[in-house]
């Protein structure tokens, strides 16, 4: 059996090829472990006829590896609602985009002040960004069971509805998380307090350490809100706070509504505005580790321009990861 695997840095993901061709599974070309897909073929009527099929599905699966990241970026959804000042870090480009735009995973959404955006999930599951927030799309194959996906709030306002046909999503924020199949979720995201408001359904709700990670996943349920600060355990309360309430976005007071039906045709090309730069990346750069795992890998590219070079150089004290691939003359790995 021979095992092939590389991940991508876009989507966050890891494709586990195997080919595999045992006397339990006889002629089984291609299957993709953790997947919601196999696969296969029935056994070849000769081992000459099975030889040339392996050998043209590993001349694919070459090829796939050298498709561009665009091609290989696996999609999220669809942007429904766009209000005000929108951006997006896909790749390595800064993008403005429109309704009906295609949002993948990989992708950074930024709000500006006025700003509103509402993705709708292959899934299912709808997500809205409310004004000044920062929303990462992380992870296709999520965390701690969270088939559907995992978002990371870096800081600002998030409302998700969750009704995944694929398995509970994880969304993140500096302090805690919540996980959900089938709830509705109000969040708060900031360095120093991070809230989530259980507002219909189940969930389950974590303490995150500085590392982005979390132990065991207590149950929530309706009504209940969680609240913590920095260097503090988290607190319950029956119903949420009233400053909470009082800050909330105006659209998250309702249920989301789909605007799939108003999205006609093909979906509209981003507008690129420009390669990013330091300080676009720089608060994304410092949050937990686990959340920037491929980072240099998607982002080394940067490195050829002299100011994002010479910035991150005068910062490399916050940044050690990237020691590396900035003087790759002393990684004792490359020796």
């Amino acid at each position: 059996m021979k095992k092939c695997t590389r991940s991508f840095p876009h989507s966050q993901k890891g494709l586990d090829f195997t080919i595999a061709n045992t006397p339990e599974h006889p002629g089984s070309l291609l299957t993709a472990p953790g997947d919601a897909y196999t696969m296969g073929a029935r056994p070849p009527p000769s081992s000459l006829f099975r030889l040339s099929i392996m050998s043209a599905t590993l001349v694919s699966i070459a090829l796939l590896l050298l498709l561009p990241a665009s091609v290989l970026a696996q999609r999220v959804g669809t942007l429904t609602v766009v209000e005000g000042d929108l951006r997006v870090i896909r790749n390595t480009a800064v993008l403005r985009v429109s309704q009906g735009a295609r949002i993948d995973w990989g992708d950074i959404l930024e709000t500006g002040g006025r700003g509103f955006a509402q993705v709708e999930c292959d899934t299912g599951a709808i997500v809205a960004l409310g004004s000044a927030s920062q929303l990462f799309f992380f992870s296709h194959s999520g965390y701690s069971g969270a088939t559907g996906g995992e978002l990371v709030l870096r800081s600002g306002w998030l409302k998700v509805e969750t009704t995944s046909k694929v398995g509970p999503y994880l969304y993140d924020t500096p302090l805690l998380a919540g996980k959900t199949k089938d709830g509705t979720l109000v969040l708060q995201a900031g360095a120093e307090l991070s809230e989530i408001f259980v507002e219909s359904g189940s969930a389950g709700i974590v303490e995150l350490t500085g590392g982005g990670s979390g132990n065991e996943f207590r149950p929530a349920k309706a009504g209940q809100f969680f609240s913590r600060n920095r260097g503090k355990n988290v607190a319950v309360s029956p119903r949420p706070a009233a400053a909470f309430m009082d800050a909330m976005p105006t659209p998250f007071r309702d249920t989301l509504p789909s605007g799939l039906s108003h999205i006609k045709g093909k979906p509209p090309e981003p507008r690129r505005e420009r390669e990013v730069s330091y300080a676009d990346l720089r608060p994304w750069l410092l949050m937990p580790a686990r959340w920037r795992r491929d980072f240099v890998t998607r982002f080394e590219s940067r490195l050829n321009d002299p100011d994002f070079r010479r910035e991150l150089e005068s910062h490399i004290r916050d940044h050690p990861d990237w020691e590396a691939a900035l003087h790759p003359d002393k990684d004792p790995s490359k020796k």
